[in-house]
This record gives structure tokens, C-alpha cells and sequence, in this order.
């Protein structure tokens, strides 16, 4: 059992011999210092989300409505804060994913390795997304565990070629995100003029695959503007006539576990399960695909209820601490990946930024835990309550 609450007590030795924390533990005072580190367009591309933002900002408020149910004398109770989870056969020693996000060499110059070193101090498993700046391989290298988050391209064989390239990579989980078949209406990425793809960033899995390679007539140059491979990287990104019935051809490339990311219907999830995917992340993107939308804390009990045990539910958008991530597991989820905190952590101290981000979300989930007299897998709709 992983003993994630002992950091507290080390933060409080340290300060007693002179030695504070030099990173705040509020995420909106780390997004500060993030903001104050970045350049305009890169913090506006990670903080930023669809239209007047109101999805990402209900992301965030919807944990307000909901109240958590402590028991201290809850029988076993003194044994309880144990923060492991298995999903698909495989055990994790906590609840917590990174979530995929692209292009992170505008935030840190190490981008996913930076990552992966920070993430690998906690045992949480990197989601790596397609847009990333360091290749699936070179990250394999660095990841001790680490799922691919496809984004399905309008050419099929690529598809295939990214999905059996993770395989032998040694991945263990595809991640299908299925909100993204075009870019949402993004104001601040707009008045910025800023899509870092354009000049080239975020394409290191696409510039390194063979059937992308043999769609060009050049070799593709790494941080060209307007080339020819980042107009077909564009003109290739999305695939629009998406369907379950091609999500399922997956099974033919991998044997890995499959998931759909980007579900807050429970119809779609049920459709989904049917076709024989394995697990479902409940997730808006953050807000930034669709303004308006339903914060997906609020879909996740609907999309529990109609998968029930045929697949496992993860969770993602607008987590913002361990007690988020022991509502959304309450409310059903089996795990939780969580974004935009440790890419600020990021920016602003590689990968000790991001041990900082994971290491304090932890701590929070097994204190809570503990408290709540659980352990993390055990949390259940009895301990919480949406508030009236």
C-alpha cells in the first residue's frame, strides 16, 4: 500500500528546520506563476477552452454540488486510506492518470519526458496523447506505465499504424478520444493567433510513422511552418464520419484494453459498451470543444448507471484536487485522469513540477480516503450527496 499522506508530514519536518515549499499547493496560485512563466499564446492554449468558456468553468463548479459523507467509526476504519485500483486485470498503486495533452514543448522544453520522470516518482501512468512533441517510442523509453491517446485520423492505415506501433511500444491501454473530429471555438487561441500545429509542434508521431511518411513527397522538417507535411498533419488530423463500427476495427490491431474518451451521454456510452469497447472516460475535453456543454461531473452518475459492470467508467474534466478525485469516485468512476494542475506544475518546474502537482493530488486522495473511513476503490454512492 502506497503511503501517499506521509508527504504532508515531510512538508511540515522540512519547514520546522527553515526549508518552505517553493511551489504553492493552490492551483490557482500555480496557475499564476505558470501564466507568469509562459508567453501569451501557449497559456492561453492550456488555460483557455471553447467559446465564453462556460463548460470549463461548470467543470469546476459542478464539484461544489456535491457534498462528501465522512464516517470516522466506520468499523475497520483504522485501516482504511488504501489508494489502489486495478483496472483491466492490472493492478495501480493509486486512482490517478495523467490526462492526454498535446504539444507540450510550448510549455517545457523536456515536454513528455519531463512528464514521465515527474509521473514515475508516484507510479501514475502517462496517457500520451497523438499531438505530443516526443514520439510514443522515445517516451516508452522514459514511461515506467503509459496508455496511447489516439486521436483517429482521416486515414485509416494511419490509424492502424499508430495503434500497433503503441502495441509493440508497450502500452497498455488504447484510449479512443472521440470529441475532437474539428477544433472547437477557441477565443483565446484565436486572438492570439496561435496553433502551435502550423508551425510544426505536436506532430512527433506523425512525422515518424511510416504510412504518414509515405504520403509525402519530402521528408518532414521538425518545427517547419506551412510545409508540406504540416498541411497534410492538418489536412489528415480528424476523422468526421467517426463511428462505433470504426472504433471497433481496433480489435484487429491490438489486443490491448480499449477505451472511449469524450462520453457524457449515457446512450452513447451504452452503444459503446455494445460494441465491445472496454471502458469509457467521461469527459467534455475541459471545456474546450463545446461551450455550453454539461459539466461532465454531472453526466458521470448516467453513464455508471447504463455501462454498469460491462465496462469500466474513468473520469476526467475539471479536477482540481484529491477531494475532486474522491467525488468523481464516489460518484462511480474506477480512476481519474487529471490535466491541466500538473502542466502548469510543468511549466513551471519540469518534472519536479509535475511530482509536485501528483504527489500533493494524492496525498489529498488518501488523507480524504482515510478519513472518509474508505479505501479509494471501495467509495460508493453512499459517501456523497449532491447538495441541495
Amino acid at each position: 500500500m502506497s503511503d501517499y499522506a506521509r508527504y504532508q508530514d515531510g512538508v511540515y519536518a522540512d519547514a520546522t528546520n527553515g526549508a518552505l515549499p517553493h511551489l504553492p499547493y493552490d492551483h490557482d496560485e500555480l496557475r499564476d506563476r505558470a501564466r507568469e512563466i509562459l508567453d501569451p499564446g501557449p497559456f492561453g492554449y492550456v488555460e483557455g477552452s471553447a467559446g465564453r468558456e462556460r463548460t470549463a468553468d461548470a467543470n469546476v463548479e459542478a464539484f461544489s454540488r456535491y457534498a462528501l459523507r465522512p464516517r470516522g467509526l466506520r468499523p475497520g476504519a483504522e485501516n482504511a486510506g488504501d489508494t489502489g485500483v486495478t483496472l483491466f486485470g492490472e493492478r495501480y498503486p493509486s486512482p490517478l492518470l495523467t490526462a492526454p495533452v498535446g504539444v507540450l514543448e510550448q510549455v517545457h522544453p523536456e515536454s513528455e519526458r519531463a512528464l514521465a520522470r515527474g509521473a514515475n516518482a508516484l507510479g501514475v501512468p502517462v496517457v500520451l496523447s497523438t499531438a505530443a512533441s516526443t514520439s510514443m517510442e522515445e517516451v516508452a523509453e522514459v514511461a515506467d506505465s503509459w496508455w496511447y491517446q489516439l486521436y483517429w485520423p482521416g486515414d485509416d492505415e494511419l490509424a492502424e499504424s499508430f495503434v500497433r506501433r503503441a502495441t509493440a511500444a508497450g502500452a497498455r491501454a488504447i484510449v479512443v478520444t472521440t470529441d475532437t473530429s474539428r477544433l472547437g471555438w477557441r477565443p483565446r487561441d484565436l486572438s492570439q493567433g496561435h496553433l502551435p500545429f502550423l508551425r510544426g509542434q505536436g506532430t512527433a508521431n506523425y512525422y515518424g510513422d511510416p504510412v504518414f511518411r509515405s504520403r509525402l513527397k519530402e521528408e518532414p522538417e521538425p518545427g517547419g511552418v506551412l510545409t508540406e507535411a504540416v498541411l497534410h498533419f492538418l489536412g489528415s488530423f480528424s476523422n468526421r464520419a467517426l463511428s462505433t463500427d470504426n472504433i471497433a476495427r481496433i480489435r484487429e490491431w491490438t489486443d490491448l484494453p480499449v477505451l472511449v474518451k469524450g462520453v457524457v451521454r449515457a446512450d452513447e456510452a451504452e452503444e459503446l459498451v455494445d460494441a465491445g469497447i472496454d471502458g469509457i472516460v467521461v469527459s467534455n475535453h475541459g471545456g474546450r470543444q463545446v461551450d455550453a456543454a454539461v459539466a461532465a461531473l454531472d453526466a458521470l452518475p448516467e453513464v455508471v448507471e447504463a455501462v454498469g459492470d460491462r465496462a469500466e467508467v474513468l473520469f476526467d474534466s475539471g479536477v482540481r484536487s484529491g477531494a475532486d478525485v474522491v467525488v468523481a469516485m464516489a460518484l462511480g468512476a474506477k480512476a481519474v485522469l487529471v490535466g491541466r494542475p500538473w502542466v502548469y506544475g510543468l511549466a513551471v518546474d519540469g518534472a519536479a513540477g509535475v511530482e509536485h502537482v501528483l504527489r500533493s493530488i494524492l496525498a489529498e486522495v488518501q488523507i480524504t480516503a482515510e478519513l472518509m473511513g474508505r479505501d479509494v476503490a471501495d467509495l460508493s454512492a453512499d459517501d456523497v450527496r449532491r447538495r441541495p
